[in-house]
């Protein structure tokens, strides 16, 4: 079922407004005139008529951008079988890794160098206790959040990590025998602390900007950090699919806008101080918007990334070996092949070929529709064209 309102109409209202306000950067206003064209005129697309009944239909191409959330849903499906297939069959954890908001000025300065140091400090941190615990080379799948339910700057880590690792002799190893926890929560804070601390103050003192932040950093190592861990799951792909409701998403879905007035926008948001209840938060356009564009990550940035025995570099150099069940080869050439259409018919057995007038018919393109085209001009001045 479609949504009543979108990001789109949001931006459709109130960016000028933003722009003039706020002054952008020119990725967020890519961003945000891909999110206003997703699925419009603009972009092209196809007529279709169905074979049976000659209905006509019209369907327009989407942005593909990783920041627009009507065009995540197929990427998501993908990316949880792929996962699934390369997934070690043991116990798996769920770890969020969280930093104090006193040092969003630098987040805010520099998202880049701020996400980086957020990773390898991650990383650093398990594979430290991984060696010291257990004397293994353990591996993780981090992927990258930087919201709160509210749209506030909120940067966080998720992980997927195996109890299971590669030791000095080259054997595999099994890992933990505690089922609520891999490793001491409250060490693994400690030290995630002091190793990502560590890391923002010598890329800034690299770039001659420690003085700037040099209060903000100091006021976070008096602070409390929190390192969150999930007892085991059952199995690989239970986990996986769990985690797969955390890879693919946005600062804010469709489904959660509920009204957009001439001045302000409300939405559903989770109040999981009071376990999880859900509230209406309404704030201005502008600041919506203000909000959602902190979210926009670095161009080119990954947001998903492998370490250790999940690094694909890392297997093929140690050669190794402890592989789940694969499909056979013709089932995974075939899929690697597949549509976004096919996926979502395949996983969700929704047929989007069916027509939605006779219910017997396929809906077959007839004709393309091209991209309305305009000269090479800046985003800035086709943003603002957009919006008129």
């Amino acid at each position: 079922m479609r949504p009543a309102f979108e990001i789109a109409d949001v931006i459709r209202q109130f960016g000028k407004q933003y722009c003039e306000q706020e002054k952008p950067t020119a990725e967020q206003l890519r961003v945000l005139n891909d999110l206003l064209n997703c699925r419009t005129a603009t972009l092209g697309g196809h007529e279709e008529r169905c074979d049976c009944c000659h209905t006509v239909r019209y369907s327009y191409n989407s942005c593909g951008n990783r920041h627009c959330p009507k065009c995540l849903a197929s990427k998501q499906a993908l990316w949880i079988e792929k996962l699934i297939s390369k997934t070690l069959p043991v116990r798996h954890y769920h770890l969020v890794f969280t930093v104090p908001h006193v040092l969003n000025r630098l987040c805010l300065y520099d998202r880049k160098l701020y996400y980086s140091a957020l990773f390898d400090a991650c990383w650093s941190t398990l594979k430290t206790f991984g060696y010291t615990h257990f004397g293994a080379e353990t591996g993780a799948v981090c992927v990258l959040h930087s919201w709160g339910q509210n749209l506030s700057l909120h940067p966080h880590l998720h992980c997927l990590v195996p109890a299971a690792g590669y030791d000095l002799k080259g054997r595999w190893k099994k890992l933990g025998d505690h089922q609520k926890f891999l490793y001491p929560v409250h060490q693994l804070s400690g030290v995630f602390k002091g190793k990502f601390l560590d890391l923002l103050k010598r890329r800034l003192r690299k770039n001659q900007l420690l003085t700037d932040f040099e209060e903000n950093i100091e006021e976070a190592y008096e602070k409390k950090w929190v390192v969150y861990c999930e007892p085991a799951m059952a199995n690989a792909e239970h986990v996986i699919r769990y985690l797969g409701q955390y890879t693919h998403r946005v600062a804010i879905s469709n489904q959660r806008i509920l009204k957009i007035t001439q001045t302000h926008v409300s939405f559903i948001a989770k109040n999981y101080r009071t376990g999880g209840q859900k509230k209406t938060i309404t704030i201005t356009g502008v600041e919506f918007l203000r909000r959602f564009c902190q979210h926009i990550l670095p161009r080119n940035f990954v947001k998903i990334r492998y370490y250790g025995i999940y690094n694909p570099t890392t297997k093929r150099n140690l050669k190794l070996q402890f592989q789940p069940e694969r499909r056979p080869v013709e089932k995974e050439i075939q899929r690697s092949n597949e549509t976004a259409t096919a996926v979502i018919h395949r996983i969700a057995g929704k047929d989007f070929k069916k027509c939605p007038h006779c219910e017997h018919g396929k809906m077959v393109v007839v004709r393309e529709l091209p991209k309305i085209r305009s000269p090479a001009i800046a985003i800035s001045t086709l943003f603002y064209k957009a919006l008129q």
